[in-house]
Parts: C-alpha cells; sequence; structure tokens
C-alpha cells in the first residue's frame, strides 16, 4: 500500500492553509494516511472548535470511499442508493471539504478534510492541498 509521508501531508496543509488565509477564512485542515489514520492537523487561529471533528471526518470518509465527499453526499439523498450512509463507520461527514490525495501514479495515498467556513469554501481550500501533490 502507498501512503503519504509526513513531508507530503504537510505540503498538502500548508498549501491549503494559504488558500485559506487567501479567502479570509479560518479553517481546521486534517490529513489521514492510505489507512484513514491522522497524519497531519491544524487549526488556524480562532478556527471553529466543532469543526476540528468535522475536518477529519471529512478526510476519513475521503479516504474509506476514494471520492469527494460532496460526491458521496449526492449519493446519500433520500431515494438515491446510500441514502443514510454517514451513520455508517462510527459516522461520516457527506458534504464537499474531504478529497482523496493521490500520488504521481494517481494512487490514492491519504485523503484531506477542511471545515469550518461554507462548504464551497471548505472545499476550494481542500483542493488547493490536494493540488499541493501535483
Amino acid at each position: 500500500m502507498c501512503d503519504i509521508t509526513l513531508e507530503q501531508a504537510l505540503k498538502v496543509v500548508e498549501a491549503a492553509r494559504r488558500k485559506a488565509e487567501e479567502q479570509g477564512t479560518k479553517m481546521d485542515i486534517a490529513v489521514v494516511d492510505a489507512g484513514a489514520n491522522l497524519k497531519a492537523f491544524i487549526r488556524m487561529d480562532d478556527a471553529f472548535l466543532g469543526s476540528i471533528d468535522i475536518a477529519i471526518k471529512k478526510a476519513k470518509t475521503a479516504r474509506y470511499f476514494n471520492m469527494p465527499t460532496g460526491t458521496l453526499g449526492e449519493l446519500a439523498q433520500p431515494g438515491q442508493p446510500l441514502y443514510h450512509i454517514e451513520f455508517s463507520n462510527g459516522g461520516l461527514i457527506t458534504f464537499p471539504g474531504g478529497l482523496p490525495l493521490k500520488n504521481g501514479e494517481g494512487v490514492v495515498i491519504g485523503a484531506i478534510g477542511v471545515s469550518g467556513s461554507s462548504v464551497e469554501d471548505d472545499h476550494e481550500v481542500a483542493s488547493a492541498g490536494a493540488a499541493a501533490l501535483a
């Protein structure tokens, strides 16, 4: 199994933090490894305390299913095939802000989860973090 290195995880977190600063948002940013274990985390000054758990769960959710959390959320709506999946695995987050992280060969090596603003802002910050591996 390929796994994100600490150096890569810190690079992802730093790129996401810079994007949050550009937005003027205060974010909690989590990176998990290929086994969905927390690898790196920051809480920007004055970021919501409640967003700590959300950021970590977004990262884990993105890794568990190797897809953006927003995509999983679409499949979890009433009448959709994964309705109520958010109650599995000790609780999942199925709205935007979590993305799988891939190496240069396209292999998932971890995931990022971001929380602290609107889901649009969260997704944008997570995307900036993920792009740091490109």
